[in-house]
């Protein structure tokens, strides 16, 4: 598909772009749990025990299902195992576990026939089910190409088949690492690859009269991930489809980065209404998903039915003066100011200390910069902070050279040294006769600001920066059209996006976790478009400095700001080789001070070269004890015993010249 053709019309992938509104999709019963439609968005996981363990696999589906899994997934590598799927069902069903059972197939098309006949729903990645991945790049002719395609229709016909005949649900789940050498060598390595795949396989279903499909476009990239979604749903809907979507960013990792990670990439397509079903990929006990992707979709339980998410003063733009494209990465452009924020700088981050304790330097250490009294100087953290709010409140002691402060207008004008002081107004106070900066000046605003006559009166020169707020409940929308506007308006003013949070837990630890997961979604669906100079996280209740880690976090997972080492891991499933949770630590441990560094960890071959994607190195599990090493796509180190692989590892990075040797405190 051309996608220069649709650019212009920015919201065709989702039904409005200013108001929450799902994305009514076709009703597939999967077993006695209908997706799709009206139904609720159905929140699932994937057992992460050896699928020949009946017992264990039992019993961690039960305790999958109790912390909220509506469907729960089963790997089936072979015949073995998908025939034992009788026995794991028997025994749920035995315990009044009547959850549906989801196979998990790659590379086996005999074990997805035999898995049809029993469970109530199969997945295939399309790159994988009868198609190869060798990383060749083969000159297709069309009539070659349409011979592979009839090749794939023979393989994958008999499985249609038996999935009619038995009332078997099916996923189409492509991923984004393990495209086949066809698809590759005709679309790329792009969105549009991810979509033909699916769409080749769908296409076929419905030439057999088959539609009880679930589709999903899975990438370690929530970038990728969203943008593959977006032209999915734009070609089912030039083609007459509109099958439900199964989210997820695949291999998100652990901890604080897979949930942000997640939200990125899930959240984002929330925000527009889309998705049917969720699960959210950590390396954690798969039980540990649920309350993820649960915290996820319940922002949207009630928007489709209340007006109150609609927004009260929709900002108006003409969408054809947008050249915003929903497909592809371009990050807005902006002007350079005061040399620090906007042009080709990486987003800022600022953090409010108004309300610290700002006789102590010590109080900085939560943004970054960790004071030494002994030294009387600050040592910079990779994840240092731009600029420090501070309200009316005035320091009593010297702050680093390279740390801007923002104060409120009225305090900011009395300062006798305004060095590295910059002021933040009101619209109203920045238009009046006032004493403005020479250098940067923070102008707070609203989107629907830009539509009122104070706007028109704005002084417009290169000093200027808007603080972006909201008080919408669909606010992400709302500040996106702010963009938009900007954009008709021909502005290049820089932005940074400021969101506010309250929370009514009294728990720190589930504060700290909605934090996370909220503001990924709101700042970096924005993010993610290339909308946003810098993010302001504000939120009283939550500790700085996991309000400064989550801000990086962000900024890491939309690869606006690199700030530390990437970990794209799995969640383990049944065919994976090593104790996931245990080894991504210990890989950690070693390696999480090589900023920048994108390290893969596969538990078994189906997740290996192809589906870290973009990783700079692999650890891949190839056997009991066996680990094979890779350098990008190509492993270097086959088959070593896993009790030297890391050192292995780090002795592979140490050669390219990308090891730098972790400081000891």
């Amino acid at each position: 598909m051309n996608t220069d053709a649709i650019k212009t019309l920015p919201g065709r992938y989702c039904n409005s772009l200013t108001e929450y509104s799902r994305f009514v999709t076709r009703e597939v019963y999967i077993g006695d749990v209908p997706m799709g439609g009206n139904n609720p968005i159905r929140i699932q996981s994937m057992t992460t025990t050896d699928t020949m363990d009946t017992i264990g696999t039992v019993e961690q589906s039960i305790r999958m299902v109790d912390a909220g899994c509506e469907y729960v997934r089963i790997t089936a590598p072979s015949i073995k195992e998908a025939q034992n799927l009788a026995e794991i069902k028997k025994q749920l069903r035995q315990r009044g576990y009547t959850v549906p059972l989801v196979a998990d197939i790659h590379f086996t098309p005999n074990a997805a026939e035999v898995a049809a006949r029993i469970v109530e729903k199969v997945r295939v990645n399309p790159g994988n089910y009868a198609d190869k991945k060798k990383f060749d790049q083969i000159d297709y002719t069309d009539l070659e190409y349409q011979g592979e395609l009839d090749r794939i229709y023979q393989k994958f016909a008999p499985l249609v088949k038996i999935c009619k005949e038995y009332g078997t649900a099916m996923r189409i789940g492509t991923n984004h690492g393990s495209l086949s050498d066809r698809i590759m060598s005709r679309y790329g390595d792009t969105p549009q690859g991810m979509v033909e795949s699916a769409m080749e396989f769908m296409r076929m279903c419905e030439a057999l009269n088959y539609y009880n499909l679930v589709v999903s476009m899975k990438s370690s990239n929530p970038q990728v991930m969203v943008q593959a979604y977006r032209l999915l749903v734009e070609t089912m809907v030039a083609e007459g489809m509109n099958y439900p979507l199964h989210l997820g960013v695949t291999e998100a990792g652990d901890g604080e980065d897979g949930r942000i990670k997640s939200a990125v990439g899930i959240g984002t397509l929330l925000e527009d209404g889309l998705g049917d079903t969720v699960r959210v990929s950590l390396t954690e006990e798969p039980e540990a998903e649920a309350p993820v992707a649960i915290a996820l979709v319940n922002r949207y339980i009630e928007r489709s039915e209340n007006s109150k998410f609609k927004i009260q003063k929709p900002t108006t733009y003409n969408s054809q003066l947008t050249t915003h494209n929903p497909y592809e990465y371009k990050k807005r452009d902006t002007y350079e100011a005061n040399a620090f924020i906007g042009g080709h700088m990486v987003p800022r981050v600022v953090i409010d200390l108004s309300a610290a304790n700002l006789k102590d330097p010590a109080v900085l250490n939560d943004g970054g910069y960790l004071y030494s009294p002994i030294l009387d100087k600050y040592n910079m953290a990779e994840q240092s902070v731009d600029f420090v709010y501070l309200g009316d409140a005035l320091p009593s002691f010297n702050f680093p050279a390279n740390l801007k402060q923002v104060y409120n207008y009225g305090t900011w004008q009395k300062l006798v040294n305004k060095t590295n002081c910059h002021p933040l107004f009101t619209l109203q106070e920045y238009i009046g006769d006032v004493d403005r900066s020479s250098t940067l000046n923070l102008v707070s605003i609203k989107a629907a600001d830009i539509e009122g006559e104070e706007f028109g009166l704005l002084p417009l020169d290169k000093s200027l920066v808007f603080i972006l707020e909201t008080d919408e409940l669909h606010g992400m929308a709302d500040q996106r059209s702010f963009f938009f506007k900007l954009e008709e308006l021909e502005l290049d003013v820089p932005v940074i996006i400021k969101r506010s949070y309250e929370f009514e837990t009294q728990d720190s630890e589930l504060r700290a976790q909605n934090l996370q997961l909220y503001s990924a979604t709101d700042l970096g669906a924005l993010l993610v478009d290339g909308f946003g100079d810098g993010i302001w996280i504000d939120a009283p209740e939550v500790e700085t400095k996991i309000i400064t880690s989550t801000a990086f976090g962000i900024l890491q997972a939309t690869r606006s700001r690199i700030s530390k080492t990437e970990y794209i891991s799995c969640p383990s499933c049944g065919r994976t080789l090593f104790d996931l949770m245990e080894t991504t630590q210990f890989i950690r441990s070693r390696t999480s001070h090589l900023k920048g560094l994108k390290i893969g960890i596969m538990g078994c071959i189906v997740n290996g070269p192809g589906e870290m994607a973009d990783a700079d190195y692999g650890y891949v599990g190839s056997g009991p004890g066996k680990v094979t090493l890779y350098r990008g796509k190509e492993a270097v180190k086959k088959n070593i015993t896993s009790a030297n692989a890391l050192d292995e590892l780090i002795d592979i990075i140490r050669e390219d010249g990308n090891w730098i040797e972790p400081v000891v405190d």
